[in-house]
């Protein structure tokens, strides 16, 4: 384990105005996503879109690492440049999801575990060899009122990050620990923040008993919000305050980087709880972004899977990763969603 790489790579992927673009849905995610612009997902035009993204001028101002499948770690730009390298040339940290999904938890109705220890250490050499510089591992914690996680749920998933990201180390790959808890259901705000604290809680005991070094690695947790089906959302600011409170009681000032994942959100409501979350600053870490669906939807609407409409996509993609990166510094204000 080189402690300096591991150090020097996890602060820079989240250097002033920089986060993560997630662009590692599986195939059959990434086919949901075709689905709803009824665009085929075929190999080439899976490709095709991922190339549009990682080419896109100027978001290597506001990206500082993009998380990659299996599938588009191993393809090439149509001049057959690999994808990997078109990012490292262009100072963008390729990285690479590993985990192989969430399973029901045997014998925990309701809970579900993450699988893809088997074999990772292999895995990681080669993701390594492909041009990887980091890597992700969900873990996915279902929450309702009353009794889901259980509290054995929320043990074998920390503990499994923590396996996974003592294997990454080792590697010298940057681990993202990503445990989320979902924004599904009806519960209110304070559940949310009560279950986020026990799974943070449990996540840090894990990885310091793994001897995961904190300054090489970087958290991906969800906001603490109302389930989607909660007749009271909470506001703007009471996200950011219960956000940031619990992150302040439970994850260590070592970690450089806490990357948010936008779990459901519309691509405005991501950036404006994280331009609050900033503008309350400054904080013990780097407060930042890693948004799948909330940097993508403009993106798709924009490309509509024809050629014609590839620069209109990527200028979409440019000007949300701007807008994140203004909410990096806590000088985004939503009136600029409108702007030209």
């Amino acid at each position: 384990m080189n402690i300096d790489t591991l150090k020097s790579m996890a602060s820079a992927i989240v250097a002033k105005q920089k986060g993560v673009l997630a662009a590692d849905e599986s195939s059959p995610t990434i086919k949901k996503r075709f689905d709803s612009i009824k665009v085929e997902s075929t190999e080439e035009n899976r490709r095709r879109y991922r190339e549009i993204l990682l080419t896109a001028d100027g978001i290597e101002r506001y990206v500082g690492g993009v998380i990659l499948y299996d599938e588009t770690l191993r393809q090439s730009t149509g001049d057959g440049i690999p994808f990997a390298r078109v990012l490292s040339d262009r100072g963008i940290a390729p990285g690479i999801k590993v985990d192989q999904g969430a399973k029901a938890l045997a014998l925990y109705p309701g809970d579900k575990v993450t699988e893809g220890l088997d074999g990772l250490r292999e895995r990681l050499a080669e993701y390594r060899s492909l041009g990887a510089q980091f890597a992700k591992w969900r873990a996915v914690n279902e929450i309702d009122e009353r009794e889901l996680p259980s509290a054995f749920g929320i043990r074998a998933n920390a503990h499994a990050l923590a396996r996974y990201a003592a294997l990454c180390q080792e590697a010298d790959l940057v681990p993202i620990v990503e445990p989320e808890v979902l924004m599904d259901g009806a519960h209110g705000i304070e559940r949310c923040e009560a279950v986020t604290a026990q799974v943070l809680e449990a996540v840090f005991a894990e990885l310091d008993a793994h001897r995961v070094l904190f300054e090489g690695m970087l958290l991906k947790p969800n906001m603490v919000i109302a389930g989607k089906k909660c007749a009271r959302q909470a506001g703007v600011q009471e996200v950011a305050a219960a956000t940031i409170r619990c992150l302040k009681r439970y994850v260590p000032a070592a970690v450089p980087g806490i990357v948010f994942l936008s779990g459901g959100q519309s691509a405005e409501d991501a950036t404006d709880h994280l331009n609050a979350m900033n503008a309350m600053g400054p904080h013990p870490w780097q407060v930042s972004f890693s948004y799948g669906r909330a940097l993508q939807a403009p993106v798709l609407t924009a490309w509509q899977g024809q050629e014609s409409n590839a620069a209109a996509a990527q200028a979409a993609l440019l000007r949300r990763c701007r807008l994140n990166g203004l909410a990096r510094e806590g000088q985004y204000a939503r009136a600029m969603e409108s702007a030209a």
